[in-house]
């Protein structure tokens, strides 16, 4: 069984990694997000505390968090492996991900830190945008229409950015990131569980850089 955490600032590109590894390893991912809305709308008794505590205004405590996490190991307990998504991000939320593990006789295998140029990252995500009728991607350096104006792929005129696309706000999330979740890897690299891969590359040789990091793990 796998277990590892794909690390790296927003745009860095852990989705599209991490939907790779679930198609080639059947690997679930364990996205803390997605499970507390889930669990808030099935209405069960995690779900009941954590809406309460989050329509407070307050954090969701770790514990409420590990335990989410726990039930759902156990549920999937037959998976081949688990990719955990947006938790840890303290050494806190670390140490006590790694006590739930422990318990059940897991353990992470691997941390993955997606590296990146900061300033090439920003230049890439701001330049992105969609066409507003098939959602086609552009992107002002590296993917313009071929003619200018017109979607490609359905000939459609009209064009649209996320409103976050921008250097500004990408900045302030590599801040975040920076602040908030950067710190752990110090305590797994303490480990030895740390590895990284190029984050900048084309997807197929960040794929590959992956996958080798992975063979090393079961070698």
């Amino acid at each position: 069984m796998k277990m590892l955490i794909l690390l790296g600032p927003p745009g860095a590109g852990k989705g599209t990694q991490a939907q790779r590894l679930m198609t080639a390893h059947g690997l679930v991912q364990l996205s803390t997000g997605d499970m507390l809305r889930a669990a808030v709308k099935a209405d069960s008794e995690i779900g009941r505390e954590a809406d309460a505590i989050m329509k407070a205004g307050r954090l969701v405590p770790d514990a409420l968090v590990t335990e989410l996490i726990a039930h759902r190991l156990d549920f999937e307990a037959h998976a081949p492996g688990f990719i955990f998504d947006g938790y840890p991000r303290t050494q806190a939320q670390a140490e006590s991900l790694d006590a739930m593990l422990t318990t059940r006789g897991k353990r992470l295998d691997h941390v993955i830190e997606l590296k990146v140029d900061e300033d090439a990252l920003v230049a890439r995500i701001a330049g992105r945008f969609t066409c507003a009728t098939c959602n086609e991607g552009y992107h002002d350096e590296y993917k313009l229409p071929a003619v200018a104006g017109v979607c490609d792929v359905c000939g459609g005129g009209t064009f649209k950015r996320r409103p976050d696309d921008n250097a500004e706000t990408v900045r302030a999330r590599l801040a975040v990131y920076h602040g908030e979740t950067a710190p752990i890897l110090p305590y797994y690299e303490g480990k030895g569980i740390v590895a990284r891969v190029d984050g900048m590359a084309d997807i197929e040789a960040v794929t590959a850089g992956i996958e080798a990091v992975l063979a090393g793990a079961t070698a």
